[in-house]
């Protein structure tokens, strides 16, 4: 992959200097300053919502979260997680349900060791696979760091995108979970056909 990123960015540079040299040095300087402003703003944003994660973990919090999401949680991951796990796991849930982003990467990499641990293979699990899939699709009731970075950059109507990122945020989630589990039917049914076979 990263040798896929030098060769783009090795054209990209050798494209500029040949057909508008005039241009690159400045093009590079402002990119520059718009990526360090887009972060700036970013990192205000984030440490409102890492800041307010760490509270709600540190009053066991958390715990109580969990405990509201354990029948979603068990249907999903399966019943037999730790308590640890599980608060992870529903932090993880929750924070993207907020829309706070990359914010909850932290708790989805905490779940993530943790079913790895349970795992002790090499090979992803169905639990470790659905995590991934829950949040690439980010199930997101109310998308606040894409409010805050509208509302940063002057939107007039910042809020409006709530309609539209809950209903694709929806359709994707539940589209996500229905294939995970349908793919993880037909791996044990194979898996079973398999040792018969052996035996």
């Amino acid at each position: 992959m990263k040798n896929i990123w030098y060769f783009l960015m090795l054209f990209s540079l050798v494209y500029m200097l040949f057909y508008c040299p005039d241009k690159t040095v400045p093009a590079i300087i402002d990119a520059g300053q718009d990526a360090l402003f887009l972060c700036l703003k970013l990192l205000g944003i984030y440490a409102v919502f890492l800041g307010f994660l760490g509270i709600v973990n540190e009053t066991k919090l958390s715990e109580k979260i969990s405990s509201l999401l354990e029948p979603f949680i068990d249907f999903l991951f399966g019943k037999n997680l730790d308590k640890q796990t599980k608060n992870f796991i529903a932090l993880n849930i929750s924070s993207n349900i907020l829309g706070i982003g990359n914010a909850s990467t932290p708790m989805g990499i905490k779940a993530m060791q943790k079913l790895d641990e349970k795992n002790n293979s090499n090979i992803a699990s169905t639990a470790m696979i659905m995590l991934v899939v829950i949040n690439a699709t980010s199930l997101q009731l109310l998308p606040t760091t894409i409010i805050g970075l509208r509302a940063s950059f002057k939107s007039q109507n910042p809020s409006d995108i709530i309609l539209p990122s809950v209903l694709t945020t929806i359709t994707t989630t539940v589209l996500g979970i229905v294939l995970v589990k349908l793919f993880s039917k037909i791996k044990f049914k194979k898996t079973k056909r398999l040792k018969k076979l052996c035996l």
